[in-house]
């Protein structure tokens, strides 16, 4: 299982790299292997300023279907088209081709609070 040290990371498996005073956030290898095979991601917030822990889109897998959180709060800037076409990019790129949103960051102190990948990989075991 990939833990990127690069990146910062929830309690809820999203992941957050930030890029000035903007980020990209998806979700991590271990949600998209929880989850199976991702069928339809569904965002429709585009343009809209969500705080942090806010539900941003749901992801839908074979077996179920999951929100999608806001790591942090922000404008939500941009969608990854390609994941219209082809969701299941989630299953086999989640931290390249697989982001979800690009963000611009309203409170960069927030990223502070989200977990290392060191306290990440603690939590998934």
């Amino acid at each position: 299982m990939k833990v990127p040290d690069n990146l910062k990371y929830t309690k809820d498996h999203e992941w957050l790299r930030v890029e000035g005073d903007e980020a990209y956030v998806g979700i991590t290898d271990f949600a998209q292997g929880e989850l199976g095979d991702i069928v339809f991601i569904e965002i429709e917030t585009e343009g809209e300023t969500l705080e942090k822990e806010e539900v941003f889109g749901t992801i839908e897998a074979v077996k179920t279907v999951s929100d999608l959180f806001m790591p942090v709060g922000g404008e939500v800037l941009e969608l990854n088209p390609a994941l219209e076409d082809s969701p299941d990019l989630v299953n086999k790129d989640p931290y390249g081709k697989g982001w979800m949103v690009k963000i611009k960051i309203s409170d960069p102190p927030e990223i502070d609070e989200l977990l290392s990948p060191d306290e990440y990989q603690d939590l998934i075991g």
